[in-house]
This record gives C-alpha cells, sequence and structure tokens, in this order.
C-alpha cells in the first residue's frame, strides 16, 4: 500500500468496502431467502397432507351416507325383510356394490349374519359380535366405521362400514355393514396422486396395524412397516412430530409434513427434497447476487471517476510543485477548480508561487543592484592594485609587492563570483545576450589555457591541449570560453599537485564538435552525481576547494550550453571528464577536410 497513490488506495477501500457491504448483505439476505423458501415448502407439505386427509375423510361420509340411505329400505311393518328378499335387494344394488365391492352384509342386532351380495359358504350365520367395531356398533346403534382390521379369512386390512337398521319407533333391528379391502381401494382420489409432484414421496401408514396402506413407491402395495431406524422418514414421522427435516437412505434432505386422520388411525406423509427449496433461493440469490454486483460496481467507478477529477489536481500541483524545485525560476499557477478542498488547496499553492515569484524578484533585484555596485568599485580598485604592481607609482618592496599580489588574486576572484551572480541572474531572466561569429577552433582553445596558466600554476597542475581539429566554428567565443573556463577552473581545483588537466577536442557525427576538459583526480562523487549541475551545488561541501566558489559555475555552463545550442556532461573514467557539445553545421572546415 506505501507505493500506491491516493487515488488508487481510496479505490481499494472503497471495493474492499463495497464487496464486505455486498457480501454482508447478500449473506443475510439469502439466509433468509433459503428460511423463507423452506418455510414455505412445509406450509406446502402441511397443506398437502390435511388436504388429502379431508378428502379421505369426506370420501368414507360418502359412503356411510349412502348406506345409511339403502339401510331405510331393509324393514317393513317394525321387522327386517326376510333373509330371502335381502339377499336380493343387496345384489340388486349396483351403486353400492360398485362402493363397497367387497362384500354387503346384514346382520342381526347381536352382529350374526343374515344375508350378504357375494356369497361364501359358511358365512351366513357366523357371529360378528366380539370384534370390537361391532361391540360399540352394537352399544352405540349409531354408525360406525372401523379402523382397518385384518380379515379373518382373506388376512389384509378391511375396513368395516356398519349402520344400525330401525324401526319406526327407533327399535333396533339389525345392522348393514359394508366392507373395503384396503389392497384394492384406492380411497384417496386418482388427481391427488397426479398433482403430486415428480420428486415428492406420499405415504398412508396405518398407525394401528404398522402397515403402507399406500406407498408411492412400491404401487400402493399393503405391507409392514419397515422396522425403526430403517427408514427415518417412517421414524420421524411417527414420533409426533408433523413437520420438519430428516435425511433420506440417499443421503437427500427432505422436509416432511404429516396429517392424522383419527377416523380411520391413518397417517398421512408428504416429502420433498430440500432441494426444492434451496433451487429457487439459489435462482433468486443469483438475481440478487448479479444485481448487487452491478449496482456496487456502478457506484464504484462513478466513485473512481470522482476520485480521479480530485486527485488529478493533487497530481497536478506534485508535478508542479517538483517543476518548481528543478526549475525556480519558472512560473505557474494551478486552476482553481474542484472540490472545495481541492480549491481552497490549488489558491493557497497560487499565493505561494506568487510569494515565491515576488521574493525571486526581490532577490534578484537586490543581487543585481548590489553586484552592480559593488562591481564599479571593486573594478578601480583591481586597477590601482595592478598599477602598484607594475611599478607605476614607483617601486615598492618585496613585502608590499606580496601583498599587492594577494590583495590582486583576491580582488579578481571576488570580481569573477560577482560576475557570476550577475550572468546567472542574466539566464534566469533571459535578458542574456549571445554574438555568433566565426571563431578559430585551435586559437581559441589556447586563449583558454593561456586564461588559466595562472590558477594552474597556483595549484601546481601543469594544462595542455591534447588534439583540436582545425575548423572555424560558428559561437559566441566569450561564452563558450566562460564554459571551457568552469570546466578547467574545476579540473584545476580537483586535480592533484603535479597533474595534468587538458582539453581535446573532436568532431562527433556530421553536425556535432564535442571539447571535452579531462583532469586526473578522483572524479565525481557518486552522492554528487544527481545535482551536479544544479545551482549552489558544491562538491565535498566543508573543505577549502568547496569554498572557493559560488557553485553557480556548472549551472551557468549548463544554461550557456543551451544559449548556444548545445549541451554539456560528464563520465568518469581515470578522472572527471567535463564536455560540451555544440552543432557544426554552419561551421566552416578547411579546404578539403570533411567532419567525421
Amino acid at each position: 500500500m506505501g507505493r500506491l497513490s491516493l487515488g488508487t488506495r481510496l479505490a481499494i477501500i472503497m471495493l474492499l468496502g463495497s464487496l464486505a457491504t455486498v457480501g454482508a448483505v447478500i449473506y443475510a439476505a439469502y439466509g433468509a431467502l433459503l428460511e423463507d423458501f423452506e418455510n414455505n415448502l412445509s406450509a406446502q407439505q402441511a397443506n398437502e397432507t390435511t388436504r388429502i386427509s379431508s378428502l379421505v375423510s369426506q370420501n368414507l361420509e360418502f359412503r356411510i351416507n349412502v348406506l345409511a340411505q339403502f339401510a331405510t329400505l331393509l324393514a317393513d311393518d317394525g321387522r327386517l325383510l326376510p333373509a330371502e328378499q335381502l339377499t336380493k335387494l343387496l345384489k340388486r344394488q349396483q351403486k353400492l356394490r360398485e362402493l363397497f365391492p367387497h362384500n354387503l352384509n346384514v346382520m342381526s342386532p347381536n352382529a350374526t349374519s343374515l344375508a350378504e351380495s357375494i356369497f361364501v359358504p359358511g358365512r351366513v350365520g357366523t357371529y360378528f359380535g366380539d370384534r370390537p367395531h361391532w361391540k360399540k356398533a352394537i352399544k352405540t346403534q349409531r354408525p360406525v366405521i372401523s379402523r382397518p382390521v385384518i380379515g379373518r379369512s382373506t388376512g389384509v386390512p378391511l375396513i368395516i362400514f356398519i349402520i344400525p337398521i330401525k324401526s319406526d319407533n327407533a327399535e333396533l333391528l339389525g345392522f348393514l355393514s359394508g366392507t373395503l379391502r384396503l389392497d384394492q381401494t384406492e380411497l384417496i382420489p386418482e388427481h391427488i396422486r397426479d398433482d403430486a409432484d415428480g420428486d415428492a414421496t406420499f405415504l398412508v401408514v396405518d398407525t394401528n396395524n404398522f402397515l403402507f396402506v399406500e406407498d408411492s413407491t412400491s404401487n400402493r402395495v399393503i405391507k409392514d412397516l419397515p422396522n425403526p431406524g430403517e427408514n427415518l422418514l417412517i421414524d420421524a414421522a411417527l414420533s409426533g412430530i408433523s413437520f420438519g427435516e430428516v435425511e433420506s437412505a440417499s443421503g437427500e434432505t427432505l422436509i416432511y409434513a404429516t396429517s392424522h386422520l383419527q377416523r380411520l388411525g391413518w397417517l398421512f406423509i408428504r416429502a420433498v427434497p430440500k432441494s426444492l427449496a434451496t433451487a429457487p433461493a439459489e435462482q433468486a440469490f443469483t438475481r440478487f447476487f448479479l444485481t448487487s454486483l452491478g449496482v456496487a460496481l456502478s457506484i464504484l467507478l462513478l466513485a473512481y471517476i470522482a476520485l480521479r477529477s480530485t486527485t488529478t489536481s493533487l497530481t497536478q500541483m506534485t508535478g508542479r510543485i517538483r517543476s518548481m524545485i528543478q526549475k525556480p525560476e519558472s512560473s505557474r499557477r494551478l486552476k482553481e477548480q474542484g472540490a472545495p478542498e481541492v480549491r481552497g488547496l490549488a489558491k493557497a499553492f497560487n499565493q505561494l508561487m506568487d510569494e515565491r515569484d515576488a521574493n525571486n524578484q526581490l532577490k534578484n533585484d537586490f543581487v543585481s543592484n548590489v553586484s552592480h555596485e559593488l562591481r564599479t568599485p571593486l573594478t578601480s580598485m583591481n586597477g590601482a592594485m595592478r598599477l602598484l604592481q607594475s611599478g607605476t607609482a614607483g617601486e615598492l618592496p618585496e613585502s608590499a609587492k606580496e601583498m599587492t599580489s594577494l590583495a590582486l588574486r583576491n580582488g579578481e576572484r571576488l570580481q569573477r563570483l560577482i560576475g557570476d551572480l550577475l550572468d546567472f541572474n542574466k539566464l534566469s531572466s533571459g535578458k542574456m545576450q549571445v554574438n555568433f561569429q566565426l571563431e578559430n577552433l585551435q586559437k581559441l582553445l589556447a586563449d583558454t589555457i593561456n586564461s588559466n596558466e595562472a590558477m594552474a600554476q597556483e595549484f601546481g597542475v601543469m594544462l595542455g591541449v591534447k588534439e583540436a581539429p582545425d575548423i572555424s566554428l560558428k559561437t559566441d567565443a566569450h561564452r563558450l570560453q566562460q564554459v571551457l573556463d568552469n570546466f578547467i577552473s574545476n579540473a584545476i581545483k580537483f586535480s592533484p599537485k603535479g597533474g595534468l588537466v587538458t582539453l581535446h577536442a573532436e568532431t562527433t557525427g556530421q553536425t556535432s564538435l564535442r571539447i571535452t576538459v579531462s583532469d586526473q583526480g578522483d572524479g565525481v562523487p557518486q552522492e554528487f552525481q544527481s545535482r551536479m549541475f544544479d545551482r549552489f551545488s558544491l562538491a565535498e561541501v566543508g573543505t577549502t576547494r568547496a569554498t572557493s566558489g559560488t557553485g553557480l559555475g556548472l549551472a551557468i555552463s549548463r544554461q550557456l550550453a543551451k544559449l548556444l545550442s548545445g549541451a554539456i556532461g560528464f563520465c568518469n573514467s581515470n578522472g572527471a571528464h567535463f564536455w560540451i557539445e555544440l552543432p557544426i553545421s554552419d561551421s566552416v572546415l578547411p579546404e578539403g577536410q570533411e567532419a567525421s
């Protein structure tokens, strides 16, 4: 994060914050959505089992009512009809036989068989009063629907419908009964099965006899319930918990609900895979997630654009501040626009720039005025010293000559410093003029060596021209010599005693000339190289060599090189090598000589 820009940091923070917020909202929403789907699915199963239980109960009521209506035809004048007539009536009731296809019986008041619709040898005259449902019918003399019982002769579950036959004065004359075999009768309407989902499991359990009355997985075959632990759905339903979740034998989670039909002792069970709840929840979640993500990304994009518009101004400020550091003479202003904070910062920056420009102008004016005021008397003083040294005013004693020479050298050094300050001010303000004319290169280099010979002797250093082509160079000789003087004076200062400083000139390519000043010193220190051409920069600060200049020489040389349409540079190789490269397209080569 330390290397990232402010805009990038804010974008990352907003992105992570948006993703965290969206993630938290989606997590909570998905949990609530899934719970809602599960609750709806559970409620759907409960409603379905209740509806099925109600339809079965209505089916039973319809059968018992039809049976009760027929019972009124079996008595006459306060007595049951004769057995032969009862048998004929039972066999003639086609509709009734459709409702009770397995048998219709007329019983005596003590539950002894008198007549039947389907003849079974030995059944007429059989006593059934020992059965619980017959005991209940004899005792209450009211309609009874038995719970499923196992038939004595058939061995299959049966449901017995019993209707009392009474006279007009409510005297019990006998009973009419109808029998249903559960293995051959469908009490649950077919459309209920057709409406059931393909993934749904539907079970009807006889809790008295522990039988499957109906099992959607085994084509409605009556069979015994599995042992405890073999079918967790049956175990959960029989535990008394009317709805919930249970794991199937295949490991799939089921959502189930039950409904109990007290009249028959039947338990209706309906179960569906939990995936029916999670699938739509996941679909809804996916839509919600994509929508939320799209909104979050849109907000993030808009926020990023807003941040970029803000940070762009900050970046511009940073760039211009750096430009101000690198080029103090430049004056730039920021546009006061954007957010209030940015406008305020731009305004403060512009005020700072105005103050800086005013201070620079004040400094330049001060330096210029002081330099001019100092140069005039200093020129006179130096002239007087030269006259004294030349003996114009009479021969001086040796001690006076030494003092005069020292004063003259210091005066000339001070004059050079003042000249550097004035030149730098002119260059900074763009007022320095250059005068281009053809100059003989070899003569210019020789004059440069001669003008620096005194300083070289003072430092115990030798000067020489190593090589130079014989060309006439179109340049400003005074300004070029000023650059070379700066190079040579630095080379002299940093050369060992007895060292050699050389000038070397050579053409580079077809259009340029490079003049190099080389010394035999230690080279430019690594830590000084990046700021070497900056103003007031001095190598080896704290030494006598560092304090012998203004630190403006190389800065002035760089500006002068630009005015001369050239460039300067340096390299270290067994000493320091400073060079200036100038164009020679307008220069004149000797006849028969070409630039190499």
